[in-house]
């Protein structure tokens, strides 16, 4: 009896190691090689399925045995919970490729990561191939720096509530300029990462104003050097905060300033794409095929 107990054991274990490997099981098949009856074999895998349905939560992963009419057997069909669906996966790669925010060797690196950590595997060739061409062609920014840890220090600080020191070199000048700052976002924009910052001290006469002003400036990550996460804490109450999904609904180019309101005419095929673009603007009337926007 302990014998006919040991080769069960054996006999399901080895099925279930064929159905999480990918392979078909055939009732017919399985009954011959293990010299047993197709009911005994049956009865094998609902023990599967019931071991499965008691365990289904394995990393985001829900397996379970089915039975494909098609191929005349039984196989392991995995749903998976928690990863991306192909299709949302393959929009971000090609969100990633379009922004060519990033080194040819990140935006490669990021790429690969996305696709094997959320991919199931016997989609990821598909997926390596519809994005292939674009990422085969793809043109880094002119500046070539590395600047994701910047970025995640700023992050980090923001978080914290920390002031920053660095030393920024923007487009006028060639000097570069010692700013203390209150990280208060990041923020993407066309092909540059941006923080946007309350400047707490300035070296530029220029820009005096700005310890006052209300708006913060807009720096580019790219452009920072010898960034410095100091113990010095900002305190800014949350009714203060400041709000970059607002901000972005207003600003369409990263130039820090105060708001303006301007008034525009359209005329042309697409007022959606206005309205995508610009989704503050207000229409004030229509006449005689213009459309008047009022935009903030």
């Amino acid at each position: 009896m302990g014998g006919d107990s040991r080769e069960k054991v054996a006999r399901v274990l080895e099925i279930y190691t064929k159905l999480m490997n990918g392979a078909l099981v055939n009732k017919s098949s399985e009954a011959v090689k293990y010299h047993t009856s197709e009911r005994s074999i049956q009865r094998d895998i609902d023990d599967i399925r019931n071991f499965l349905d008691e365990t289904d939560d394995n990393g985001g992963i829900i397996n379970t045995v089915i039975y494909d009419r098609m191929r005349k057997g039984y196989r392991l069909e995995r749903i998976y919970d928690i990863k991306l669906t192909n299709p949302e996966i393959l929009a971000i790669c090609k969100i990633l490729l379009d922004s060519r925010a990033l080194r040819k060797d990140e935006m490669n690196e990021i790429l690969k990561k996305l696709i094997n950590c959320c991919v199931p595997e016997e989609n990821r060739r598909q997926v390596n191939e519809l994005i292939s061409n674009e990422s085969f062609h793809y043109i880094q920014p002119q500046h070539g720096k590395k600047f994701l840890q910047t970025m995640w220090d700023i992050g980090t600080a923001t978080e914290e509530q920390k002031l920053i020191d660095f030393s920024y070199q923007g487009v006028r000048g060639s000097q570069a300029h010692h700013r203390i700052v209150e990280p208060a976002a990041i923020m993407n924009a066309g092909m540059y990462f941006y923080m946007a910052g309350f400047i707490k001290n300035t070296d530029d006469l220029n820009n005096l104003g700005a310890l006052d002003d209300l708006n913060p400036t807009i720096y580019r990550i790219d452009r920072m050097e010898n960034l410095v996460i100091t113990d010095e804490h900002f305190k800014r109450p949350y009714k203060d905060r400041f709000q970059e999904g607002e901000f972005r609904k207003r600003i369409q180019f990263m130039f820090g300033g105060k708001l303006r309101k301007a008034r525009f005419k359209y005329k042309g095929y697409s007022l959606e794409a206005v309205e995508d673009r610009l989704p503050t603007a207000m229409n004030v009337l229509h006449i005689y095929g213009y459309e008047r926007r009022c935009s903030s």
